[in-house]
């Protein structure tokens, strides 16, 4: 018989936070704390950030897009996705990035199905106060320790051009 959960309280800005390739993400509630179910990831998305193209076959990413507007790019084309609007990539490994292509913050609420995702944040993220922005550096070896990375939590890289190939 599974032991009953108890109920999860993250309080308003507590989760680590951390930066990755220039956008900063708060784990508002992490597999930990899910038992692997689902992780809720808070992404700031400043002017021109965003990741480059990535897929990750083993969950379902889930976006709500609560302040602002991404570019979202996949294999099956290119969308707006505006203050509101819930974007949802499957499991199965669709190759997809995102890019904030405005002059102002977005805030993106990110579920992924199962968790793990949030891992890999942590793993090659900086640690970074609330509302702080760290210059994407991918220098040679930054590149490819994200590669290895992604590769040790289950995801794809693709070059930056990838999906404008397709």
């Amino acid at each position: 018989m599974k032991k009953k959960q108890s109920v999860t309280v993250v309080e308003k800005g507590a989760g680590a936070i951390v930066s990755v390739v220039g956008d900063t993400y708060r784990m508002a509630i992490t597999g930990k704390q899910t038992n692997g179910d689902f992780a809720l990831i808070d992404m700031l998305v400043p002017p021109g950030g965003g990741p480059g193209p990535h897929a990750h076959p083993a969950f379902h990413e889930t976006f709500y897009v609560q302040q602002g507007e991404v570019q979202i790019n996949s294999e099956e084309g290119t969308y707006i996705a505006k203050e509101g609007t819930v974007v949802h990539i499957p499991k199965g490994g669709m190759v997809h990035s995102f890019k904030n292509n405005t002059d102002k913050l977005t805030r993106l609420l990110c579920i992924v199905v199962p968790a793990g995702l949030e891992e890999f944040f942590m793993e090659f993220g900086k640690p970074v106060a609330a509302n702080t922005f760290l210059p994407p550096a991918m220098d040679e070896q930054t590149i490819k320790t994200l590669e290895a990375l992604a590769a040790k939590h289950g995801m794809q890289t693709f070059p930056p051009d990838y999906l404008d190939k397709k």
